[in-house]
């Protein structure tokens, strides 16, 4: 079960650095293609904005690696969860606010990462 839950935490921590790099560095190139719902001529206006949001993915992704990397196995478990936790919130509130797919694509991992981890130490 936690080989699982690492695979989980990995999938998420790269999809949050790709989050970076999507919103920091192609906000107004490959973004365009990812969030095509986005009104095309606010790209530019908006890429200081979408830079911020990339560098909290970041950090994000910055805690999941860490987690990984915590020689205690307690404390590693415990800190994955609380940013799988942050991760998870913050798919909830973007679904809410902006898209479904925020949810599925960010929230929904984070979740499943949070049950298998929860299943290690409970089982």
């Amino acid at each position: 079960m936690l080989i699982l839950a690492k695979i989980v935490v990995v999938i998420v921590a790269l999809l949050h650095l790709y989050f970076l790099w999507l919103e920091m560095f192609a906000w107004t190139t490959k973004a365009k293609k990812v969030f095509r719902q986005f009104p095309e001529h606010l790209f530019e206006p908006t890429k200081t904005l979408a830079a911020n949001q990339g560098l909290y993915n970041g950090f994000l992704s910055a805690g999941l690696i860490w987690s990984l990397l915590i020689q205690n196995p307690v404390w590693q478990v415990y800190v994955a969860l609380f940013f799988l936790g942050c991760v998870a919130v913050a798919g909830m509130y973007g679904a809410v606010t902006a898209s479904k797919k925020i949810f599925v694509v960010q929230g929904l991992p984070a979740l499943i990462g949070i049950a298998l981890l929860l299943l290690h130490l409970f089982l």
